[in-house]
């Protein structure tokens, strides 16, 4: 026997595989995107063991409409992850949830008319409707919460911009929200003590509400992206090491990645990148962008360090992460 037969293909048998830890423990002994799955859990098993770890989920795609909310509340409540890069659009839908009592999106028909839906007001994202009145009863959220703020400022210090930065926009929000019982990701964020962060909060309708609040007079805010860069580093800082948890590409992956580049440049001290990363994506690496490469490519931009360990997973996230996040917290007894 050599090397390369040292571990037979062992058939997974669903009569004594159930459950979602069991699932994945016996695609241990399979192949392709099973196999990697596994190897996904036991990634996160020892970034979770790992005393001195902090992770990052980023969070790209339209992850909160399709019903992947709770499973980030989960995660953040069972001190998976420490802290969230996410798109603007999935703090978008968040708001919606909130606003609408948890069920602001429905079960739609990616073969509907979208003229018909256009003409009803509902935005479609492939099989799932968001009515625009959603939007609106999330706007009115945002500005009962952000009125009494602008105005507490402007009292303080009339004529002079709010100057803050996404993250604690977000914290605020969630603030509110958690106060008000509106269960989401921001509220849970706020009580878990949990940074979120976007690289690109204009890309969003949360941000345009606020375009919108400046258009009527009230709101003037600024919106200070950098601050957060320097934010992010100080929450690399405070760990040892440090996980990610990639949901997707996009801006949030990219952006909690750079974070090691902008250290090497504004930093005395030397970090060699991510310890840990598990990735779930469906991007292909081929087409050379940043979606669809590759954790060790990043090694080369010394995103990860060249000991990181990490599993990648080409799947859809809507599949991927609720079964890998509920073998986990088995796997933890959490």
């Amino acid at each position: 026997m050599s090397k390369y037969t040292e571990r037979p293909i062992i058939p997974i048998d669903p009569d004594r595989s159930r459950s979602a830890l069991q699932i994945l423990e016996a695609l241990g002994d399979c192949s392709f995107q099973g196999r990697n799955l596994n190897l996904a859990l036991q990634v996160l098993e020892t970034m979770y063991q790992d005393e001195g770890a902090g992770v990052v989920l980023t969070l790209a795609g339209a992850m909160v409409p399709a019903g992947m909310g709770e499973v980030v509340c989960r995660l953040m409540e069972k001190g998976i992850i420490q802290a969230i890069v996410s798109t603007g659009a999935n703090i978008s839908h968040d708001l919606v949830n909130a606003a609408k009592g948890g069920h602001g999106h429905y079960l739609g028909d990616p073969g509907a008319d979208d003229d018909e839906l256009y003409e009803h007001r509902i935005n479609r994202i492939y099989d799932t409707n968001l009515p625009e009145e959603n939007y609106l009863a999330a706007e009115k959220v945002l500005e009962a919460i952000w009125r009494p703020i602008q105005e507490a400022h402007d009292a303080a210090e009339p004529g002079r911009p709010l100057i803050l930065p996404p993250s604690e926009v977000f914290r605020r929000t969630g603030a509110a929200l958690s106060e008000q019982g509106r269960r989401s990701i921001m509220a849970v964020a706020h009580e878990t003590g949990t940074p979120i962060y976007c690289g690109a909060t204009s890309d969003s309708e949360f941000c345009l509400n606020f375009a919108r609040f400046r258009y009527r007079g009230w709101c003037n805010m600024i919106l200070d992206e950098i601050d957060d860069l320097f934010r992010m580093g100080d929450w690399i800082r405070a760990y040892e090491r440090r996980g990610a948890l990639i949901v997707g590409g996009g801006v949030p992956r990219n952006w909690a990645q750079q974070i090691f580049p902008l250290l090497d440049m504004i930093d005395d001290q030397h970090f060699p990148g991510y310890d840990y990363g598990v990735r779930i994506s469906t991007d292909n690496v081929v087409f050379g962008g940043l979606s669809g490469c590759t954790i060790s490519e990043s090694k080369s931009w010394g995103k990860y360090g060249s000991h990181a360990r990490f599993a990648e997973v080409a799947c859809d996230a809507t599949i991927a992460l609720p079964v890998l996040t509920a073998a986990l917290f088995d796997r933890l007894g959490l």
